[in-house]
């Protein structure tokens, strides 16, 4: 009887570790798509407030929090250098903290864009003004660093080099934005250049890797045209114009299915369904529809949209020119149509788990809520944190903000009885 009891008390804290054992390793989750697959989250706050497990100052960046075997890494900048630092994901006790570069000042806010990518024991780190490194991420030793805009000859992005690193088999991509190199591959293991591709300039998207028309590609959304190009020499498969009034294509690509996929970007740009074809290995791209101007259905202006259950599309719609009005929108990706508008909604960004979106205004607010065909539905909001920009991120049950002074956990898993 004890040797059962013991198997089954067993068995229940495995089950237990394993629905809230899902990192979040770089920029917008696993998938580069906002979207954690846990469950048993919470829609709602205790009248006392959200449950803060800890916080930690830091200090200014706009890099998002990517959490990976017990630990959350993030980079940030005092008056004198920009560093990658790593936080117990359990305590938010600084582990070690390692600078990388001089620090980065813009006009349009200062400190490191880019989110770190951690994968197989390393930490890929991108700086304002674009130096790509990669750290032990057990101690923090500059394995290997790069200029990247000088070994390219590119020319700094207006408001800062923002791409996240993408890990792919043996490289990392990021975009710099040159002639001869407007997104490039380092070797992971030694940061030699191993391949370029476009000649657009960077822009401040990410790239994403994903399949489409059965070949796994990169999706490049530069800051004029958006690129497939292949993982492992670099070749450009196809490639698609999409300019945007001061490069400010921002948001990530979001794949709907094994063929498609949505761009969306704001200054009153808009969105546009490409459709990827591939006939006796050529690749060919079309639009499905196409939702331009001051009318769109959906202007993502720094905030990626999610695709939800049911081909639903979720994203913060931009009025304006970098406007102060933005609303929260619900589109059906196979036709753009708007189901629903939540007008004014505000500037922030947003993620997806179990069936809720989790969201950050840039007045600090974190605000959780349902939504589906029907329309939105706002279970909690709260003020946590000071003017912020960066996405949240999920995992292992707890929620991750921060802002220019420090980085917030907070206990989202529900309540058990």
């Amino acid at each position: 009887m004890t040797t059962r009891l013991a198997t089954l008390t067993f068995l229940f804290l495995l089950s237990r570790q394993a629905s809230h054992a899902d990192d979040w390793p770089q920029f917008l989750g696993p998938q580069r798509n906002g979207i954690c697959s846990e469950t048993g989250l919470t829609g709602r706050f205790p009248d006392s407030g959200p449950d803060i497990v800890w916080r930690t100052p830091l200090g200014v960046g706009m890099s998002g929090v990517a959490i990976a075997n017990g630990t959350a890494f993030t980079t940030y900048q005092d008056d004198q250098k920009q560093y990658t630092v790593a936080l117990d994901a359990t305590t938010g006790k600084k582990l070690w903290q390692v600078d990388v570069s001089p620090t980065y000042e813009n006009s349009m806010g200062n400190g490191p864009r880019a989110t770190p990518t951690v994968n197989d024991g390393t930490a890929y780190v991108f700086t304002g003004e674009g130096i790509l490194a990669a750290l032990n991420a057990q101690d923090g030793k500059i394995l290997w660093s790069a200029d990247t805009l000088k070994l390219v000859g590119g020319k700094p992005a207006d408001y800062g080099m923002s791409s996240s690193p993408l890990v792919t088999k043996d490289g990392v991509v990021v975009h710099v934005g040159a002639t001869n190199g407007c997104v490039v591959c380092f070797d992971a293991r030694t940061g030699q250049k191993k391949w370029t591709a476009g000649n657009a300039p960077a822009g401040y998207s990410s790239p994403v890797l994903a399949t489409l028309a059965g070949r796994e590609q990169i999706l490049a959304l530069a800051g004029s045209e958006v690129l497939g190009i292949d993982p492992v020499d670099g070749t450009v498969l196809w490639k698609y114009r999409f300019e945007t009034e001061y490069n400010c294509n921002t948001a990530n690509p979001v794949v709907v299915d094994d063929s498609t996929l949505l761009i969306s970007a704001g200054e009153n740009h808009g969105s546009v369904i490409l459709k990827i074809t591939v006939n006796d290995g050529n690749f060919s791209v079309a639009e499905g529809w196409n939702s331009p101007g001051k009318d769109s259905v959906l202007r993502a202006e720094w905030q990626t949209p999610i695709l939800g259950s049911g081909g639903l599309l979720f994203g913060l719609d931009n009025i304006g020119s970098a406007g102060p009005i933005t609303n929260l929108v619900c589109v059906r990706a196979t036709d753009g149509e708007q189901l629903w508008i939540q007008k004014r909604f505000g500037k922030g960004n947003l993620v997806a788990a179990d069936g809720k979106l989790f969201m950050t205004t840039m007045r600090g607010e974190v605000v959780i809520g349902k939504a589906d065909s029907n329309g939105y539905q706002e279970t909690a909001r709260a003020t946590v944190i000071g003017m912020t920009r960066q996405a949240p991120s999920i995992a292992n049950g707890m929620l991750y903000v921060r802002d220019d002074r420090e980085v917030v956990c907070i206990n989202v898993r529900a309540k058990q009885d």
